[in-house]
C-alpha cells in the first residue's frame, strides 16, 4: 500500500524546508509566499504540524537558538522527508501531464460545446 497524499499545508512545509533550514516564523512566511498568499498557517496549526512532521521523521530540529532572550528552534528537512517530497512531486508531476494530454486531446473548446461534461 502507498503512502497517503501529503494534504497541502504539509506539502507547503516540507518544501519550505527543502532548500535551507528555517525557524517557526521563516517556514510562516514561506508558505504563504509559495502558496501565492492561499495558505496562511496560524501559530497553533502550524507548531502542531511541526510536531506531527518532527515524530513521524520528515523533519529534524537543525539547531536551538536564543533570539532577544526566547528560545527558538530551526528546522530542516529529514533525508525520510526529502524522499517523501520528491515522491509526492513525482506524482503530482505525473498527474499534471496526464491532466494536460486529456485536455489537448479534447481540444479547446470540448467542455464549452457539452456543458454536461461540466
Amino acid at each position: 500500500m502507498s503512502e497517503r497524499v501529503l494534504q497541502e499545508p504539509t506539502l507547503l512545509i516540507l518544501t519550505a524546508l527543502a532548500d535551507r533550514p528555517r525557524h517557526g516564523y521563516a517556514v510562516t512566511q514561506e508558505v504563504t509566499a509559495l502558496s501565492a498568499g492561499r495558505v496562511v498557517l496560524r501559530t497553533g496549526t502550524l507548531y502542531g504540524a511541526l510536531d506531527r512532521l518532527l515524530k513521524e521523521g520528515l523533519i529534524e530540529v537543525h539547531r536551538e537558538e536564543v533570539v532577544d532572550g526566547r528560545a527558538r528552534k530551526v528546522y530542516t528537512l529529514a533525508p525520510s522527508g526529502r524522499e517523501r517530497l520528491v515522491a509526492e512531486a513525482e506524482r503530482m508531476a505525473a498527474t499534471a501531464r496526464e491532466a494536460t494530454r486529456r485536455l489537448r486531446l479534447a481540444g479547446p473548446t470540448a467542455t464549452a460545446a457539452n456543458p454536461a461534461a461540466r
